[in-house]
């Protein structure tokens, strides 16, 4: 039961993280209607910044850097890449296309960079851990869980009851509605973008710091399985990516954790437990668990 316990609490805290991740997959696809494969790279280079800051500025002040300097990248493809082909009239998998092709690119760079190194971002909680009775939790995922609920639920205030959040629902509702009430587009996407490469330095720090050993180069992977969580959850809706993320973290703990008794599934089942879930779902709710369904002719 001890285990089991454990298993649940460091399954929620990594589908938070998986939940933050996915929202930045949200709010672009929301806003643009592209999905945007860069992610997992942008999370990679974001916590890359920090590592390489981190002994000389300190963590806080590394983050803060790492958190602005993917913000600015993401805000860069919007305006290079993305908005050109969207003034074109571009099809929206085109887009998708060439933020896949730009996640290669900066993959292999990173990696280059990285080589063999595992790197650290100096996070201030080490190897603590918080004793619950005789459940016994990384401080890490604590502080993850913690985190990640103030942003999402920050997020979802702004998202209800900001001007920027009726933009924001406004373009994903109807854009070209939306640009002839006098929403700036341009400005809706450009800020959505900016908050999935934050969103993706946050969750950096924490996927790397213990019981990680640390950020190597195939860390950029993992934003990966939050894509699944975003489709389960639906690719358009924002408590789709909280729920989504925490299925997802559930499913690869207790899958991970009960490998031994899974042992006729193959080794390293757990890693892929989200994209087995993820066809599960869409098997039988092709839109997501909280999606909207498109409309059709008939």
């Amino acid at each position: 039961m001890t285990k089991l316990i454990e298993l649940l609490v460091n399954g929620v805290s990594l589908g938070m993280l998986y939940a933050l991740i996915s929202v930045g997959f949200v709010v672009v696809f929301r806003s643009t209607d592209v999905i945007n494969f860069a992610q997992g790279s942008t999370l990679l280079g974001g916590g890359y910044v920090i590592a390489r800051l981190s002994p000389h500025t300190g963590f806080w002040l590394a983050a803060l850097a790492g958190v602005a300097a993917t913000a600015a990248f993401a805000m860069l493809v919007d305006r290079l890449l993305i908005r050109p082909l969207r003034q074109r009239g571009a099809r929206h998998d085109v887009a998708a296309i060439v933020t896949i092709g730009l996640d290669i690119v900066l993959l292999t760079d990173l990696t280059r960079r990285i080589g063999s190194d595992m790197l650290h971002l100096g996070d201030p909680w080490g190897n603590a851990v918080v004793n619950i009775g005789p459940v016994t939790v990384a401080q890490t995922r604590v502080a993850a869980m913690a985190t990640a609920l103030v942003l999402i639920g920050l997020f979802g205030l702004a998202f209800q009851r900001t001007g920027w959040g009726v933009a924001m629902r406004a373009t994903a509702e109807d854009t070209e509605a939306a640009m002839l009430s006098g929403v700036r587009h341009n400005r809706v996407t450009l800020s959505a973008w900016a908050i999935a490469g934050a969103l993706a330095a946050v969750a950096s720090v924490f996927l790397t710091a213990s019981p990680s050993p640390g950020m190597d180069a195939a860390t950029g992977q993992t934003a990966l399985k939050a894509f699944p969580a975003a489709v389960v959850g639906g690719l358009d809706s924002m408590t789709g990516a909280l729920v989504g993320g925490v299925i997802m973290g559930l499913a690869e703990s207790l899958a991970s954790g009960y490998q031994g008794q899974l042992t006729f599934l193959g080794q390293g089942f757990g890693s892929v437990m989200p994209w087995v879930v993820m066809l599960l779902v869409l098997l039988v709710k092709p839109s997501g668990l909280f999606g909207t369904k498109a409309a059709a002719r008939v």
